[in-house]
């Protein structure tokens, strides 16, 4: 699995490469309108520029799911530590002993059994 995973790594890393690579004309990108009817812009080659708003997009979505991943680690803490408690707390009190039926229980010693 890891050669697979290693495999998709470089041919997406090639992809983008070459994607950059093609699109290196120089774009100019408004930021902000200014007063005087101009925008504030810069002029970046279209690669960097699409994996820089592909970036920003992904964000968002990264940020939940690590706001995700870290609530269920902790219900998983709480979790294991109210059963360590609970398992903690059958082990301090002593079991009671089962009542044992007087009719199970043998009358006769063993060498008593033997003679017969």
């Amino acid at each position: 699995m890891q050669v697979i995973r290693t495999i998709a790594w470089i041919v997406l890393t090639a992809v983008l490469v070459a994607f950059i690579a093609m699109n290196w004309t120089k774009v100019p990108v408004n930021f902000w309108p200014l007063a005087d009817g101009n925008y504030f812009h810069f002029e970046w080659p279209v690669g960097v520029v699409a994996l820089l708003f592909f970036g920003f997009g992904m964000l968002p979505v990264w940020a939940y799911l690590r706001a995700v991943r870290w609530r269920l680690n902790r219900r998983i803490a709480s979790l294991e530590n109210s059963l360590r408690a609970t398992s903690m707390a059958s082990l301090a009190t002593p079991a009671e002993a089962a009542p044992v039926a007087s009719d199970t229980i043998p009358t006769e010693t063993p060498s008593e059994i033997e003679k017969s």
